[in-house]
């Protein structure tokens, strides 16, 4: 458990410092820049969740965890995705209420990236596995979406 838990430290720093290397200060970022990057970030949560969700169903804890904690890294970043100046243009789907509620919008992003690293942690033992992913993953993009995100 103790060598778990190291590997899954080891394996956030790794994003961690992998994200901050590879991706430019927002202030040296193009409006476009930004907005493309929180709509590839979110789609590509979307795509890993699908695959946490194939995995776990299947019993791959191991791999699935390790896409549950990249899903995180990925919450905590979107937060620095929404600066005032890009509330509108490049086909963003964000709603004006992301910048009227920041602290709400940015707490909920906090608590999806929490909630992946707890669901890590409840995953294997879950009675439930469809209802455990529900209620730690798929809820938070059910609120994100139904909140801040236009209509397609």
């Amino acid at each position: 458990m103790i060598n778990y838990i190291i590997n899954v430290f080891k394996y956030s720093f790794c994003i961690l410092i992998f994200i901050i290397l590879s991706l430019p200060a927002n202030s040296e970022m193009s409006v476009e820049e930004i907005i493309k990057g929180r709509k590839a970030l979110f789609s590509k949560n979307y795509s890993t969740a699908k695959r946490v969700q194939a995995l776990a169903s299947k019993g791959e804890f191991d791999k699935a965890k390790s896409l549950m904690i990249e899903m995180s890294e990925n919450y905590k970043t979107l937060i620095e995705y929404f600066p005032e100046n890009t509330k509108e243009g490049y086909k963003t789907e964000a709603l004006p209420i992301i910048w009227e509620e920041k602290e709400d919008f940015n707490n909920l992003m906090t608590k999806a990236s929490t909630d992946m690293i707890e669901l890590t942690k409840v995953i294997e033992n879950s009675d439930d596995i469809r209802g455990t992913l529900t209620k730690f993953m798929w809820s938070n993009c059910k609120a994100c979406h139904s909140k801040y995100r236009a209509e397609h």
